[in-house]
């Protein structure tokens, strides 16, 4: 299995996203640490991989808090020994309006807090990695050059992400360890079923495609799990396009 024994933590692992990366990882023989803020929801998807036949276990953790963030860390390094793979899926939180109008505050919330969360999840697992010369960070939702307009300070936080990957990357990389983005044009999935306006943005998303098609959550779950694996060893300071072509390199 591509992740056989690797140790995972993955925040925002009760979301869509982040649950189908919880358990693409554990199908993959990761053991994984799912963390986020609602106790019941992480309770569901450790569940699930567990009647899988997977190893989870699921922590409360504020993912924009340094000591939560470091002592959920600490803790899964001294029960295991390690942190081989660690994946922020956390929403940022936005209002999406047009620049000209939008209030300041509400502009630099999701920048803030994207900053934020990748600079301590990120801090937290390279004090373990760097002990072992090895380890994989992953950030999810990196924009590309296409702008869309009125969506606030929401595609600026994903350009700040990027920033910090190339950061980290640089200064992580003669440690062994990787860091790469995965973004994508949007996955339909990840949208309730009572979503306002779903039907209108799902196919939005597909014929902003190449492919017509969104991406699903088990395409985003199969290649972050590769990314994550030895076999993208040589993979860092980059972004891997899960768009289906609506993100054009």
């Amino acid at each position: 299995m591509l992740l056989d024994n690797k140790v995972a933590v993955i925040y925002g692992a009760g979301g869509r996203i982040g649950g189908a990366v919880a358990r693409a990882f554990a199908a993959e023989g990761a053991v994984v640490f799912l963390a986020g803020r609602t106790r019941a929801r992480l309770d569901r998807v450790a569940d699930d991989i567990r009647a899988s036949g997977g190893t989870a276990e699921a922590a409360r953790v504020d993912a924009l808090d340094e000591e939560s963030v470091d002592a959920f860390v600490d803790a899964v390094a001294e029960q295991t020994g390690r942190v081989d793979i660690s994946f922020n899926l956390i929403s940022y939180g936005d209002v999406q309006e047009p620049l000209a109008t939008i209030a300041a505050e509400d502009f630099c919330r999701p920048v803030g807090n994207a900053v934020r969360t990748h600079f301590l999840t990120t801090r937290a697992a390279a004090r373990h990695m760097v002990k072992r010369s090895s380890g994989v960070i992953l950030a999810f939702g990196g924009s590309g050059p296409e702008a869309v307009p009125g969506l606030g300070g929401f595609v600026v936080a994903l350009d700040a992400v990027e920033g910090l990957r190339r950061q980290w990357a640089c200064e992580l990389g003669p440690h062994g360890i990787r860091f790469v983005t995965l973004k994508s044009g949007g996955v339909p999935e990840s949208l309730p079923a009572d979503f306002p306006g779903r039907a209108e943005i799902v196919a939005g998303i597909e014929e902003a495609t190449l492919l017509r098609r969104g991406a699903t959550l088990a395409d985003v779950g199969d290649v972050a799990a590769f990314v994550a694996s030895d076999r993208a060893g040589s993979m860092t300071a980059a972004t891997v396009n899960v768009s289906c072509g609506a993100l054009l390199d």
